[in-house]
């Protein structure tokens, strides 16, 4: 399959790139690769991408798009996350086709999650 005109990167601003490192670690296992001190990617997560030092954040309500991650538990995930110093922004509800809640990372960035069940 080709990725020619496909979606293929994704970069998120962070101020503490050691602790938003920290946390997706903690909640998801992600590795990182450092690019200096303003800059650390991730790959093999469903896209590549990576945080560039930023006191900008990326939320919804500031018009930013959203980054949606799936789960087939969505409970354990959010247990996950919260362990990890995540915040949850929305609670779980329903919509047609499944379940989703919202969450910030440390520094702030706002994400969702979905399961089918």
């Amino acid at each position: 399959m080709s990725g020619h005109e496909k979606i293929n990167y994704v970069e998120l601003p962070a101020s503490d790139l050691e602790r938003v490192k920290q946390f997706f670690s903690e909640a998801f296992g992600w590795e990182f690769t450092d690019y200096g001190p303003e800059y650390s990617a991730f790959n093999r997560q469903g896209i590549d991408g990576g945080f560039y030092k930023s006191e900008r954040k990326a939320r919804i309500e500031d018009g930013s798009a959203l980054i949606v991650f799936f789960s087939e538990t969505l409970e354990q995930t959010e247990q996950k996350i919260v362990q990890a110093g995540g915040i949850i922004t929305q609670p779980t509800f329903s919509f047609p086709g499944g379940r989703r809640f919202h969450f910030s990372d440390p520094h702030g960035n706002e994400y969702g999650v979905w399961s089918d069940r």
